[in-house]
């Protein structure tokens, strides 16, 4: 089964819903398990981050409420 990108950012937004944050550690590696590599790319700092395309989705999805947090590498409730 292929998945896209609108599910893994509905998956991120479920985790942020029900746990309150969300790392990007743990989130890449969910991502990577359940719905396959090719949503996880190696950024320019040489991170495992999630694709831009489920990024830009799950900002729709969260309309703003959501923060990132840079020194955390995690989201959560803004």
């Amino acid at each position: 089964m292929s998945h896209n990108a609108v599910e893994v950012a509905e998956w991120m937004l479920s985790e942020l819903k029900e746990k309150g944050i969300l790392h990007q550690s743990a989130a890449v590696e969910h991502i990577k398990s359940h719905y396959g590599e090719s949503f996880i790319y190696v950024n320019e700092h040489g991170n495992q981050s999630i694709d831009k395309e489920v990024k830009k989705v799950f900002r729709k999805l969260h309309k703003g409420k959501a923060a990132w947090e840079r020194d955390g590498f995690f989201w959560g409730w803004s």
